[in-house]
């Protein structure tokens, strides 16, 4: 094999080097990926295969998705593996005398990327347009220029992109043929109506003869609803094995409290360390342990919500039921929530249960039993976060507004409904009688409760700004549409109108306490459910009177949130699409990186105070530094299982977290430590991007940022820590680094003889 590898190197030094010319030096670089006239390229291509989706016909549609699932696969599960799996180096790090024309990375070379994506999509194309010349061989143009940019530009050998074109061809093949065998099995057995119509994915435009069913398409519509839902879990349930995405410092945090299980906590109830707690003993402390409820809990939202609109709305339900499926899935706030653990997740899914059973319940024909559900789900959404109190307020709004509901009042249901909720609050009435009502301080001081009513402007325009972002802004405005327009005819629209009151008065709630203090854009999650299903059944009503807006509204949502939602699950995207990753200043999801470097680091340098001679334990300046230390350094881990812990959270009186309430993380009180050395550490942040930031990244020039302080005193810095050690030295500001950026900087002191 040593001929070839001399052969590869060869060939890859000519194309390299002695082809070296100023025309392929201006176009090779662009056709990597690199300058501005590829990122109008990327644009021109996105915009045409959502035209292919929206606008084309079935043979463009299918093909599309099937260039989608081919790049997805192969990128992301076959290529990386073997690029993993080979390791070979770059010809940049192995070989001297090499033009780099887009720098070097340490990643794998063996197989090109680039390469494997474009033959794949140019093969897939052939497979459904063989006799379109005019779009095959442009395509395989495009994907052999790609390739020798590749090996021009310094970052591949000829091997590495003849084996990706190879590769990629090979695996959309093998794609189509899968995907085709299975549409003729599962979609004869499952989907008959449709595969009469289609007996062929590869070839969509022809017809089968009409079968005799009982099958309606409602039906059809529910099961693909229902492989959808499947797909999701299993897929999210991958995609977190995978380790790719780390914990934020509420999850971290809420799984030390897995570890010390109590009726309620500092600043929550009991329900979120309940899921992490059976999560972890499931599959382990791993990111899909603490996370393993957090796909589970979405498919079961979405199976609810697809079955409560097709029963709703009868005939042609399941069309829209399922349309509602993908609305789901495209909204930021709700598929975040779909792979991270807070205490929104399962508070979404039982208010939305409890939604679906008042609606039952308020039916002139409404059972004790459906009356009883209500309360239940009420009382576990409280166990998950306080202010599902708020949906007793809703459901008095809907009595006051529709009066056939009020004869429910005159029955046991509703009042059984609030016994059993009332039940569900008793852990944390009792928690928090035993903790001088400490929980009732803390809610006060974060809505700011505490503070006069004087009306302000201020941060109204961040509360719609964030809910903007988080809840899609074409579904967002889409909903506050809906929201009002139905309004007109609420008497004849009972279900849109109980919708409202599910949802509206949470919304527009914190809207107007916007106008008094700062509002977390997740304090309105309960809402989100009733908002958009009473959006979809409005839309549905236009579709039906002949209004032409709304395909294109939906179509025009649904690409913006996939794209959104695609970007915060690998924030790497952005990279391939615009050539440069955007800054950890302004990644949304930067929060959830650089954790477990920063933890080896700040192992490093415990045990290199350790090596002065004394036992060190780590001391961190705030409740999610000290749960993302403790999960990811290995030994912090062990020790915390056994309560014994490293890690511990700076506290001062009156408590800020529930480490207060932990003997064992009272570092001053165990005698065990008197005398010993600690690491002292806080997180100064990243610092902002300075002005004109997007046009520097746009032309891959370096973005800098606002400097973090160098030393004390300055924000986070905690004076009192000084007479709690005999001396301290200061080790000065460390940067944490994920793909060459800086995602976290520290401060961090050795303190000595804790006293």
């Amino acid at each position: 094999m040593h001929w070839l590898q001399a052969l590869d190197t060869a060939l890859f030094h000519f194309i390299n080097g002695s082809l070296s010319n100023w025309f392929f030096d201006l176009v090779m670089p662009v056709l990597s990926g690199a300058g501005s006239a590829m990122h109008w390229f990327i644009t021109a291509v996105v915009v045409a295969f959502a035209a292919a989706l929206v606008f084309g016909n079935a043979r463009a549609r299918i093909c599309a998705m099937m260039i989608l699932l081919a790049v997805a696969i192969g990128d992301g599960l076959i290529v990386n593996t073997i690029k993993h799996a080979v390791a070979r180096p770059r010809p940049c790090i192995a070989l001297s005398n090499v033009v780099e024309r887009l720098g070097c990375t340490t990643s794998g070379s063996m197989p090109s990327a680039h390469a494997a994506n474009w033959f794949a999509a140019t093969m897939m194309t052939f497979i459904f347009y063989r006799r379109k010349k005019w779009l095959i061989l442009p395509m395989a143009f495009m994907a052999m220029a790609v390739a020798f940019s590749r090996v021009y530009n310094g970052v591949h050998y000829p091997g590495d992109v003849l084996a990706g074109a190879i590769l990629g061809g090979g695996y959309a093949v093998a794609i189509a043929v899968i995907v085709e065998t299975v549409w003729q099995y599962f979609g004869r057995l499952w989907f008959p109506l449709w595969h009469a119509r289609m007996p062929s994915l590869l070839n969509p435009e022809s017809c089968g003869p009409q079968v005799e069913t009982v099958e309606t398409e409602d039906s059809h519509w529910l099961r693909l609803g229902y492989l959808l839902i499947a797909a999701s879990l299993i897929g999210r349930w991958i995609f977190l094995a995978s380790g790719r995405m780390q914990l934020s410092g509420d999850e971290a945090y809420q799984w030390l409290w897995s570890k010390h299980l109590a009726l309620s906590y500092y600043s929550k109830p009991l329900g979120i360390a309940l899921l992490q707690f059976v999560g972890t003993s499931l599959c382990g402390d791993t990111e899909l342990g603490v996370r393993f409820f957090s796909p589970l809990l979405a498919a079961i939202l979405s199976w609810v919500t697809l079955r409560f609109l097709a029963q709703e709305i009868g005939q042609g339900g399941g069309r829209v039921a399922f349309w509602f499926l993908l609305i789901v899935n495209a909204i930021p706030l709700l598929a975040v929530g779909s792979v991270i653990i807070t205490v929104d997740p399962p508070q979404v899914l039982c208010w939305t249960l409890a939604l679906v059973a008042g609606w039952r319940a308020v039916q002139p024909d409404g059972q004790t039993r459906d009356w009883l559900a209500v309360g239940l789900a009420m009382g576990l959404a409280f166990l998950c976060k306080y202010n599902a109190l708020y949906q007793i307020a809703c459901f008095g709004i809907f009595f006051a507004l529709w009066q056939p509901s009020r004869i429910q009042l005159r029955k046991p249901g509703p009042w059984l409904a609030l016994l059993i909720f009332a039940v569900c609050l008793l852990p944390v009435i009792i928690w928090n009688a035993q903790n001088h009502w400490v929980t009732i301080s803390h809610v006060k001081g974060n809505a700011a409760l505490d503070r006069a009513w004087k009306p302000t402007l201020k941060y109204l325009g961040n509360f719609i700004g964030a809910e903007l972002g988080i809840l899609n802004p074409i579904f967002f405005l889409g909903a506050m549409w809906a929201t009002f327009a139905f309004w007109k005819k609420r008497q004849e629209q009972p279900l849109m109108l109980y919708l409202f009151c599910m949802s509206a008065p949470v919304f527009f709630g914190h809207l107007v306490y916007s106008l008094h203090s700062n509002i977390q854009p997740n304090w309105i999650a309960p809402a989100v459910p009733g908002m958009f299903l009473l959006m979809v059944l409005y839309w549905n009503e236009q579709l039906q009177a002949g209004s032409r807006l709304v395909k294109p509204f939906l179509a025009a949502g649904l690409i913006v949130g996939f794209l959104a939602v695609a970007v915060i699950y690998d924030p790497d995207l952005v990279g391939k699409i615009a050539g440069a990753q955007l800054p950890p200043a302004v990644n949304p999801s930067s929060r959830l990186y650089g954790w477990d470097a920063t933890a080896r680091m700040m192992e490093e340098e415990r045990e290199k105070l350790e090596a002065e001679g004394k036992p060190a334990f780590i001391i961190a300046g705030d409740y999610g530094m000290a749960g993302e230390l403790t999960f990811y350094s290995p030994p912090a881990r062990k020790a915390a299982a056994l309560k014994m812990p490293m890690v511990f959270c700076y506290e001062t009186d009156p408590p800020t977290s529930q480490f207060n309430f932990w003997p064992e993380y009272n570092y001053r009180a165990i005698p065990a430590l008197k005398g010993e050395n600690a690491i002292f550490i806080i997180d100064t942040g990243v610092g902002k991007p300075e002005p004109g930031w997007i046009g520097k990244w746009l032309r891959h020039e370096p973005v800098t940022l606002t400097p973090a302080p160098t030393k004390p005193p300055f924000p986070g810095w905690h004076p009192q820590v000084y007479p709690e050690f005999e001396t301290i030295k200061d080790l000065g500001h460390r940067e944490i680094l994920v793909k060459g950026q800086v995602y976290h900087r520290v401060h961090i002191w050795a303190c000595y003889n804790l006293q």
